[in-house]
Protein backbone atom coordinates (compact mmCIF):
# COMPACT_ATOMS: atom_id res chain seq x y z
CA UNK A 1 0.00 0.00 0.00
CA UNK A 2 0.99 3.73 -0.93
CA UNK A 3 -0.05 6.59 0.77
CA UNK A 4 -0.26 9.89 -1.37
CA UNK A 5 -0.58 13.61 -0.45
CA UNK A 6 -0.67 16.65 -2.92
CA UNK A 7 -0.13 20.18 -1.61
CA UNK A 8 1.61 23.29 -3.31
CA UNK A 9 -2.05 24.45 -4.57
CA UNK A 10 -3.37 28.05 -4.02
CA UNK A 11 -4.50 30.69 -5.85
CA UNK A 12 -2.82 32.20 -8.65
CA UNK A 13 -3.66 35.08 -11.59
CA UNK A 14 -3.51 33.91 -14.89
CA UNK A 15 -0.13 33.78 -16.76
CA UNK A 16 1.80 33.08 -13.30
CA UNK A 17 2.99 29.20 -12.29
CA UNK A 18 2.27 26.63 -8.92
CA UNK A 19 4.31 23.50 -8.60
CA UNK A 20 2.41 20.63 -7.13
CA UNK A 21 4.48 18.14 -4.81
CA UNK A 22 2.73 14.42 -4.49
CA UNK A 23 4.57 12.96 -1.46
CA UNK A 24 4.55 9.48 -1.05
CA UNK A 25 4.98 7.19 2.18
CA UNK A 26 4.74 3.15 2.37
CA UNK A 27 5.59 0.92 -0.38
CA UNK A 28 8.83 1.82 -2.60
CA UNK A 29 7.86 5.05 -4.91
CA UNK A 30 10.60 4.20 -7.19
CA UNK A 31 8.47 1.01 -8.15
CA UNK A 32 4.95 2.74 -9.50
CA UNK A 33 4.48 5.15 -11.97
CA UNK A 34 2.34 8.29 -11.43
CA UNK A 35 -0.34 10.30 -12.91
CA UNK A 36 -1.43 13.31 -12.68
CA UNK A 37 -5.52 14.23 -13.08
CA UNK A 38 -7.73 17.21 -12.59
CA UNK A 39 -11.37 17.63 -11.66
CA UNK A 40 -13.12 21.00 -12.22
CA UNK A 41 -16.40 22.07 -11.17
CA UNK A 42 -18.98 20.53 -13.04
CA UNK A 43 -17.18 18.50 -15.02
CA UNK A 44 -15.12 14.68 -15.45
CA UNK A 45 -12.25 14.12 -14.22
CA UNK A 46 -9.36 14.37 -16.90
CA UNK A 47 -5.68 13.25 -17.86
CA UNK A 48 -3.01 15.51 -17.16
CA UNK A 49 0.59 13.70 -17.40
CA UNK A 50 2.25 10.70 -16.19
CA UNK A 51 5.99 9.39 -15.84
CA UNK A 52 6.51 6.04 -15.56
CA UNK A 53 9.22 4.67 -13.65
CA UNK A 54 12.24 4.87 -16.27
CA UNK A 55 11.22 8.73 -16.34
CA UNK A 56 9.14 8.66 -19.70
CA UNK A 57 6.62 11.40 -19.28
CA UNK A 58 3.08 11.70 -21.27
CA UNK A 59 0.98 14.95 -21.32
CA UNK A 60 -2.69 16.04 -22.40
CA UNK A 61 -2.35 18.44 -25.34
CA UNK A 62 -4.11 20.92 -23.30
CA UNK A 63 -1.11 21.16 -20.82
CA UNK A 64 1.84 20.23 -23.54
CA UNK A 65 4.42 22.63 -23.44
CA UNK A 66 3.33 24.34 -20.46
CA UNK A 67 3.24 21.93 -17.56
CA UNK A 68 6.32 19.68 -16.77
CA UNK A 69 5.70 16.37 -14.87
CA UNK A 70 8.93 14.89 -12.85
CA UNK A 71 9.96 13.14 -9.76
CA UNK A 72 12.21 12.19 -7.25
CA UNK A 73 12.63 8.63 -5.74
CA UNK A 74 14.89 9.66 -2.99
CA UNK A 75 12.83 11.92 -1.80
CA UNK A 76 9.50 9.62 -2.59
CA UNK A 77 8.11 12.83 -4.36
CA UNK A 78 6.59 13.51 -7.64
CA UNK A 79 5.96 17.02 -8.73
CA UNK A 80 4.17 18.71 -11.56
CA UNK A 81 5.48 22.18 -12.58
CA UNK A 82 2.54 24.55 -13.93
CA UNK A 83 3.35 27.64 -15.97
CA UNK A 84 1.78 30.31 -18.05
CA UNK A 85 -1.94 29.30 -15.96
CA UNK A 86 -4.84 29.90 -17.66
CA UNK A 87 -8.49 30.45 -16.13
CA UNK A 88 -9.16 27.10 -17.51
CA UNK A 89 -6.99 24.88 -15.02
CA UNK A 90 -8.69 25.96 -12.29
CA UNK A 91 -9.81 22.26 -10.82
CA UNK A 92 -8.51 20.03 -8.18
CA UNK A 93 -5.64 18.43 -9.10
CA UNK A 94 -5.05 14.68 -8.13
CA UNK A 95 -1.84 12.71 -8.30
CA UNK A 96 -1.92 8.82 -8.50
CA UNK A 97 0.19 5.77 -8.52
CA UNK A 98 -0.22 2.41 -10.29
CA UNK A 99 2.71 -0.44 -10.05
CA UNK A 100 4.71 -0.60 -12.56
CA UNK A 101 6.71 0.66 -15.45
CA UNK A 102 3.78 1.75 -17.73
CA UNK A 103 2.08 5.23 -16.83
CA UNK A 104 -1.37 5.40 -17.97
CA UNK A 105 -4.01 8.10 -19.24
CA UNK A 106 -6.95 6.12 -17.86
CA UNK A 107 -7.69 7.07 -14.26
CA UNK A 108 -9.06 3.54 -13.51
CA UNK A 109 -5.53 1.72 -14.09
CA UNK A 110 -4.45 3.93 -11.06
CA UNK A 111 -4.59 1.54 -7.57
CA UNK A 112 -3.65 4.81 -4.94
CA UNK A 113 -5.20 8.39 -4.87
CA UNK A 114 -4.42 11.40 -3.01
CA UNK A 115 -7.15 13.75 -1.87
CA UNK A 116 -6.65 16.57 -3.96
CA UNK A 117 -5.15 20.11 -3.82
CA UNK A 118 -7.22 23.00 -5.17
CA UNK A 119 -5.66 25.42 -7.68
CA UNK A 120 -7.24 28.50 -8.88
CA UNK A 121 -6.22 30.95 -11.59
CA UNK A 122 -8.36 34.35 -11.81
CA UNK A 123 -8.53 36.12 -14.69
Amino acid sequence: QVQLVESGGGLVQAGGSLRLSCEASGRTFSRYSMGWFRQAPGKEREFVATINWYGVTYYADSVKGRFTISRDNAKNTGYLQMNSLKSEDTAVYYCAAKIGGIGSVRDYEYDHWGPGTQVTVSS
